[in-house]
């Protein structure tokens, strides 16, 4: 019997700044030189939301307001099979951080760009009808 995959959630952080959509990008644990969005396993208890607002403040120190679930990702980190559902949110302000990760704030274009995984990038795209509403 095949093993459910690893249940994780991640972030897509956004802010505007001066009429221009920046978004959060973050270097991988793993793989230092990949660009990669916010994510991490979902504790027991908590919701996948939850999840992806927490590892946004662990991972970059940003504390988010939920906008909109994006979309999932199902891919293999090792042997094992990785779900992770991502939720867009809106930047409220900065708050510690318990990883030491750099961390970029870019625009959309260069964000497409530096992000390593095309998943990423797909989602990315899924996010922008959402942020083109408001």
């Amino acid at each position: 019997m095949k093993p459910s995959p690893v249940a994780q959630a991640g972030a897509i952080a956004f802010k505007i700044v001066d009429d221009s959509l920046l978004i959060l990008i973050v270097r991988a644990k793993k793989t230092p030189d990949d660009w990669i969005l916010p994510k991490g396993h979902i504790e027991p208890g908590e919701t996948p939301a939850f999840s992806a607002e927490r590892e946004l403040a662990e991972e970059a120190g940003v504390r988010g307001k939920l906008f909109a679930p994006v979309g999932e990702l199902l891919f293999l980190s090792g042997h094992k099979e990785v779900h992770v559902v991502y939720y867009l949110f809106e930047f409220v302000n900065e708050v510690p951080r318990e990883e030491n990760r750099e961390i970029k704030w870019c625009e959309y274009d260069e964000a497409l760009k530096l992000l390593s995984h095309e998943g990423a990038v797909d989602l990315l795209k899924d996010a922008l009808r959402f942020l083109e509403q408001r």
